[in-house]
């Protein structure tokens, strides 16, 4: 099997695909601190042209890598947010029905002129059926993220953020663009890409996916960091930031993980608490400071209850 090369802008470095420790680099150059498994994943998705679905508690990263690698590839991101109820028309497309509605006004007075000359009832209807597959054509089609996807001559990255949020009918739905990146409109034949789209699916795991969405799909799933990685990304996410503030607040969340918690910090809530730690000056933790900003990091205050009484035990736990 011959596999293409992927299409990247002439705005990407050509080098940053030609091999996982370049993609590390260049995810690291857009601010994405990716570990070895995340670039090894997203480098076999881009050469194998494969789907990749991205499962991960929320706020580890899943779209922001796909945001990310879009601006690596300096290729357009088309996103679509799903959610229950998401149906073709929303995904794919739909009719203009009101520019239809409005050309049948104009042209209801020629109606007369065009079928005057008809011989019979079959021959004019006829001519009406060929002036209605005229409504039903390219300028009458309002294209949505899976058509504007597959019609980037140039490629572009595909998000489908949350799918796990969609109905397992639009699951089904999605299996043809998967697979063989094109759409079959009874109007208008099967659509296929010029250029396949690199296509991210995130999921929350909210609900399982079927078998037949992950064949189609290369796997990533995206643990939180542990305290080296989280390090890392803070100092790329907050620049300027001190090393020892750093450690400290990373070691305070990693402590916050170990407890039974309802919904630990995630990375995404540990770069909000540094940018909040910077924004009122705090150069060391203190627990005045981490109380006052505990809603930072915790969403639900019988966690915030839970871990007030503890916060200077946790602030004198060694580092990871």
């Amino acid at each position: 099997m011959t596999v293409s090369t992927p299409a990247v802008n002439n705005a990407a470095q050509p080098d940053v695909l030609s091999s996982v420790d370049a993609l590390i680099e260049g995810l690291a150059s857009v601010g994405y601190i990716a570990s070895r498994r995340i670039a090894t994943a997203l480098y076999m998705a881009i050469h194998l042209q494969k789907p990749i679905l991205v499962e991960g508690s929320a706020g580890v990263g899943k779209t922001e890598l796909a945001l990310s690698t879009a601006t690596l590839l300096g290729q357009p991101l088309i996103r679509m947010q799903c959610y229950e109820g998401l149906d073709e028309s929303k995904a794919l497309y739909e009719w203009k029905y009101g520019k239809q509605l409005l050309y049948t006004q104009i042209l209801k007075d020629r109606m007369g002129e065009a079928l005057s000359d008809a011989k019979d009832m079959d021959a004019a209807m006829d001519r009406l059926h060929g002036i209605g597959d005229l409504f039903f054509s390219e300028p009458f089609l309002e294209p949505r993220p899976l058509m504007k996807a597959l019609r980037e001559d140039d490629g572009c990255v595909l998000l489908i953020d949350e799918i796990d949020k969609s109905d397992e009918a639009f699951e089904a739905f999605l299996l043809e663009v998967l697979s063989a990146y094109q759409v079959s409109i009874p109007e208008l034949g099967a659509i296929k890409a010029k250029t396949p789209p690199l296509v991210f699916l995130t999921s929350n795991n909210i609900r399982d996916l079927g078998d037949a969405l992950k064949r189609r799909c290369l796997h990533l799933h995206i643990p939180l960091p542990d305290a080296d990685l989280e390090r890392k990304i803070v100092a790329s996410r907050v620049p300027g930031i001190e090393q020892t503030l750093t450690a400290s607040l990373v070691n305070f969340v990693q402590s916050l993980r170990t407890l039974d918690l309802r919904k630990s910090p995630s990375i995404s809530e540990t770069v909000d608490w540094a940018r909040a730690l910077i924004l009122l000056n705090a150069d060391s933790l203190s627990p005045e400071v981490v109380r006052d900003t505990l809603n930072v990091l915790l969403k639900f205050e019988p966690d915030i209850a839970a871990v007030e009484p503890q916060i200077s035990e946790l602030l004198r736990r060694p580092a990871a």
